[in-house]
């Protein structure tokens, strides 16, 4: 496996994290009151802290992708338990409607996936490259070499004098890749061959164990607003609750427990990954709480512009469609500002100034009913008066 984690993971995470070493041992040199900056603690603890911003930086977008990843499936939950109990008898056909939620809502399982499959990896490739500054011993990582062999090795893209360096670099007075439970006898690591310790263990304890609760108790709060942001729904899932217990409780108890076996170095990077993520969380959450609020404001403005206004009737969109029709067919009818000529049966007489009563109408008072079909007028005669060519009395 060495030919892909070297390449793909020890010796970018090793070269990020000599070049901030570098850069801020150089700004180092330029104060007056920093002795030795290239084998200086503080120096090495802020190109780890460096290390972890740029790593999270990295994975900022795989981060936010993994938090709306869980937000969709916490929303599409309901919808799966539904197709669930339709198709429980047809797994198949339960895979293809499940794939075609998925693609209706743009959901994508690989990508929520991702930002875990990349952290794995390099918070091991992580431990991996500060612990092997030393290699005493037969510990992960640890070639069993002794104190001068270690001395005097490189460590992927540190040469043997930056891992010198680095082992002489104390924080605080304890070494940084020290961790409580270390032999005495690889403590000789850290020092010049044939010199004294200038550390105890108790240095080791004093500076690590504030950094273990420290740690401890910010995953316990990033575990406690992650789960707030769950739904009742997915809570009561007794798996869920299983899960949610851990995340609370026994991971942040496992750091106390297992924080002897790491390096300082680890212990600061735990804390750094930690605080960074708070303040993501918090980041995310509020621009997603602004979007979700954009989004209810956006439908209610829609609904707001359909409902009718005060004091104004609503209006009959099936009578309203009818008109526009007829009104368009009355158009029809006008050419070039002329009227369509009618024939003459078709258009009601009138006598006097009274309108020509409407076929079906009820009379007016003195009026005598028409039969039906007699309700045309017929026109008046031509020559107009009675001048006209009448028939003959009968004698």
């Amino acid at each position: 496996m060495s030919f892909i984690t070297n390449p793909l993971v020890y010796y970018p995470i090793s070269g990020i994290l000599w070049f901030w070493h570098k850069i801020l041992g150089f700004l180092g040199g330029l104060l007056p009151w920093v002795d030795a900056p290239d084998s200086n603690g503080v120096i090495w603890a802020l190109s780890v802290i460096f290390l972890v911003i740029t790593l999270r930086i990295l994975l900022f977008w795989p981060a936010a992708k993994q938090i709306r990843f869980s937000r969709k499936m916490q929303e599409m939950q309901p919808r799966m338990k539904e197709l669930q109990k339709r198709y429980k008898n047809d797994r198949e056909k339960l895979a293809v409607e499940t794939r075609k939620l998925q693609k209706s809502e743009g959901f994508n399982p690989l990508l929520g996936c991702l930002p875990m499959f990349i952290q794995i990896p390099v918070f091991l490739g992580l431990f991996h490259v500060l612990r092997s500054f030393n290699r005493m011993g037969e510990q992960f990582g640890a070639l069993g070499m002794t104190a001068e062999e270690t001395r005097n090795t490189g460590n992927y893209v540190f040469n043997a004098g930056d891992v010198q360096s680095f082992l002489d670099a104390r924080l605080f007075g304890a070494p940084l890749s020290s961790f409580i439970s270390q032999p005495v006898e690889q403590f000789q690591a850290f020092v010049e061959p044939g010199a004294m310790l200038d550390f105890e263990r108790w240095n080791i304890i004093v500076v690590a164990i504030p950094l273990m609760i420290v740690s401890a108790v910010t995953t316990h709060l990033n575990a406690r607003i992650s789960l707030s942001r769950q739904s009742p729904e997915a809570a009561a899932n007794p798996q869920a609750k299983i899960m949610n217990q851990l995340m609370l409780w026994a991971f942040p108890i496992g750091i106390l427990v297992t924080g002897a076996f790491w390096p300082m170095a680890i212990l600061v990077y735990m804390v750094t990954n930690n605080l960074w993520t708070l303040g993501q969380q918090y980041y995310l959450f509020e621009k997603m709480a602004k979007e979700d609020d954009a989004a209810a404001l956006k439908r209610r403005e829609e609904q707001k512009s359909l409902a009718p206004k005060v004091g104004v009737k609503p209006t009959n969109q099936k009578k309203a469609r009818g008109a526009a029709s007829e009104n368009a067919a009355t158009s029809a009818l006008i050419v070039e500002g002329a009227a369509v000529p009618v024939d003459d049966d078709e258009v009601p007489a009138t006598t006097g100034s009274e309108p020509a009563p409407t076929p079906g109408a009820a009379p007016r008072p003195g009026q005598r009913p028409q039969q039906p079909g007699r309700n045309r007028t017929r026109p008046a005669p031509k020559g107009g008066g009675g001048g006209g060519k009448g028939k003959k009395k009968k004698r």
